[in-house]
């Protein structure tokens, strides 16, 4: 009942939709096919796939050499490879179109490297917003695919070097497999993040759904038609996550009681090298630059006393909003996943698409779901930060529910079954047994949501309350007026909010022996 209850939240914006596309007359959907849908539906599905790709590759490699080997260093680097959720994808898109202006920081070395008649990179297509979104979404593969490392069995890899295994061998045939889980939840919040991305396609102006969505709705007012590209975009999504859960169906590996896990090895002086070389190389471009850029443009702003009261009130409205909307969503998010793991049905299977809606729509057509929704049978909550909250924990809803999950699948069965044999019933079993085993993936779910709230941007702007701007709101302000000295300071303090989440996170999983 819970389950069913949260899933019915999650699809007012399904409502929404479905409702206002069947408006649409056969002439307008023959228009749209024949005009914009084959174009849109080819941009998203490639942007989607290329940042798939780096995202895995960025996230994989990452994750197992911070896993598997022991050096100097270990920690801080497990840090730098996560603190890039901290930045908004419309933030880097930002900051990396200044940096390759002729007199940005990349554009004067690029120039320096290959002459002033070089053309300097464009991100203004398909790679450019690939990059973007890549640098800006591989921690979520990395965070689970580390943990998942870290979680491995020691004896499977054993035995298959006993069998004459190279290390090459065991990688791609036990310890890929096994973290198949882990990478395929990755994925999917990585390939979602992209279908639903507003910010940095808006920045570089590159047509998918989202882009044509929010023009529909914002520059002609024709919800109808917004509701439509909607419906594809909802059914390309969902066609995804199905297709992700049938490749993953029954793909369990569970870790057992006695298991031994895998150690990590100490690293030569030559590895040494190369793993700082390629972890250095992802760091400066994922974080390093961006925040330069931030503090630099922030001390001007600080060294001109443009930074006053009204602005530590959108860090504050900013925290507010996150912790709440984390708090219920990891909640809500606990259920279905725990419905799911535990009764793997047609029934769960649809529970857990239903509840994924929210991620995979726009935040624009988000918020007006839920505002119809409100409207029209709670009035009197329009205008409260309730509705702000609402439309939040329906939009990240999926990032807990995934992240709750992943835990769950590695809990064997055989456990639960014991608190049951002596005796627990099932509220003790969940609290005392369940709950305390899986305490990681429910604070990666609290923490990645947060994150993700604090950085939300189109679902903010239609439904906070009158005087209530957060720090992204802000940042969207400053920067379509050129104010980079106002920017800055806004996006750094987004980093410098989210910061403690992150060592709460870091600290439940980093090993203590770690360096």
């Amino acid at each position: 009942m819970i389950a069913a209850s949260v899933v019915l939240l999650a699809t007012i914006p399904l409502l929404f939709v479905v409702y206002n596309g069947l408006q649409l007359s056969a002439e307008r959907w023959a228009a749209l096919w024949s005009g914009r849908l084959p174009a849109l539906m080819w941009n998203t599905l490639t942007l989607a796939f290329w940042v798939a790709l780096g995202s895995f590759t960025l996230g994989v490699s990452c994750a197992w050499i911070i896993g598997r080997r022991q050096f100097a260093g270990r920690t801080l680097a497990t840090w730098l490879m996560v603190l890039p959720l901290t930045i908004p994808t419309y933030v880097y898109a930002y900051i990396y179109t200044a940096l390759l202006e002729d007199d940005g920081w990349l554009g004067q070395l690029w120039h320096a490297v290959f002459g002033h008649d070089a053309a300097i990179p464009d991100l203004y297509n398909v790679g450019g917003v690939a990059l973007v979104l890549s640098l800006a979404g591989y921690s979520y593969i990395f965070l689970l695919v580390r943990a998942a490392l870290m979680r491995s069995n020691r004896n499977l890899e054993e035995m298959a070097q006993i069998q004459g295994a190279s290390g090459r061998t065991v990688f791609f045939r036990v310890t890929l497999p096994l973290m198949r889980p882990a990478v395929a939840a990755g994925l999917a919040l990585v390939v979602l993040h992209v279908l639903s991305d507003f910010g940095a396609v808006s920045m570089l102006r590159y047509q998918t759904f989202t882009l044509s969505i929010y023009l529909q709705m914002s520059g002609r007012f024709d919800y109808q038609a917004a509701a439509g590209l909607s419906l594809v975009l909802l059914l390309i999504s969902l066609t995804f996550l199905v297709l992700e859960r049938f490749f993953r169906k029954r793909q369990r590996y569970y870790a057992r009681a006695q298991s031994r896990v895998v150690v990590a090895k100490a690293a030569t002086r030559g590895e040494l090298i190369l793993l700082w070389s390629w972890l250095g190389l992802v760091t400066l471009f994922a974080f390093g630059l961006p925040v330069a850029w931030m503090l630099s443009w922030s001390w001007e702003a600080w060294a001109n006393q443009m930074i006053g009261a009204e602005f530590w009130g959108y860090v504050n409205n900013s925290v507010i909003v996150a912790v709440l909307a984390a708090t219920v969503a990891t909640a809500c998010g606990l259920p279905i996943g725990l419905y799911h793991t535990r009764r793997h049905s047609l029934l769960s299977s649809t529970f857990l698409h239903l509840s994924s809606i929210g991620f995979v729509l726009p935040g624009p057509v988000v918020a007006l779901g839920i505002l119809t929704f409100v409207i029209a049978g709670f009035s009197s909550l329009y205008g409260s930060l309730a509705v702000l909250v609402m439309a939040l924990v329906v939009r990240f809803l999926p990032l807990a529910i995934q992240s709750q999950e992943a835990a769950m699948q590695q809990l064997t069965p055989s456990i639960e079954q014991a608190g049951r044999i002596h005796g627990a019933g099932p509220l003790e079993n969940l609290w005392r047994v369940v709950l305390p085993m899986m305490k990681g993936g429910m604070i990666s779910a609290w923490v990645l949501v947060f994150i993700d709230v604090l950085k939300e941007l189109p679902a903010t702007l239609l439904l906070r309350p009158v005087g209530f701007d957060t720090l992204p709101v802000r940042i969207w302000i400053e920067a379509s007026e050129e104010m980079l000295e106002l920017a800055a300071p806004a996006a750094l303090m987004l980093i410098i909010s989210a910061f403690p989440a992150l060592w709460i996170m870091m600290r439940s999983e980093i090993p203590r022996r770690q360096s």
